[in-house]
């Protein structure tokens, strides 16, 4: 009987953790937070330019078959696409994502902050070792905040 009792409370207390991270494992609410949030669509340096690899690069979210979040990457002369396998936003506004690079075999983690005029900016990316190129946002090379990316029609 004993054995059944902490059982129980075991099993009670796992229950609001699988709760909790239910709504993280579907796709179709990374869908529906990265859309909420206003990801969804190009962003670039300068959406003036064409897409480059210095101010012209285009990040593009987009929503694909089957309800999957997918970053897209146009450096003008090379471009790829990668899979989104997590989303969410932290209390503070932050919009968590995990993204997967198979040209890089690794899985990157970063947030974006949603500035009040419209921008967004990098506040950290590390990969899955805890090995951050932003930090607090800025660039963990020269400590250098990191550039506003706007949202392109």
């Amino acid at each position: 009987m004993r054995n059944a009792h902490r059982l129980l409370i075991r099993l009670m207390l796992a229950i609001p953790v699988f709760l909790t991270l239910a709504p993280c494992a579907s796709a179709g609410t990374m869908t529906e937070t990265a859309s909420k949030w206003g990801l969804i669509g190009p962003w670039s340096l300068d959406c003036s330019l064409p897409p480059n690899r210095d101010r012209g690069t285009v990040l593009t979210y987009v929503i694909v078959r089957g309800d999957r979040l997918v970053h897209r990457r146009n450096f003008g002369d090379d471009k790829d696409e990668n899979e989104v396998v997590g989303a969410e936003v932290s209390a503070d506004g932050v919009l968590n994502l995990r993204v997967f690079f198979p040209s890089m075999k690794q899985t990157r983690e970063y947030g974006l902050m949603m500035q009040p005029d419209g921008t967004m900016r990098a506040m950290y990316n590390r990969n899955q070792q805890g090995e951050y190129s932003i930090r607090d946002g800025k660039l963990t090379a020269n400590g250098n905040p990191t550039a506003p990316l706007h949202k392109c029609n």
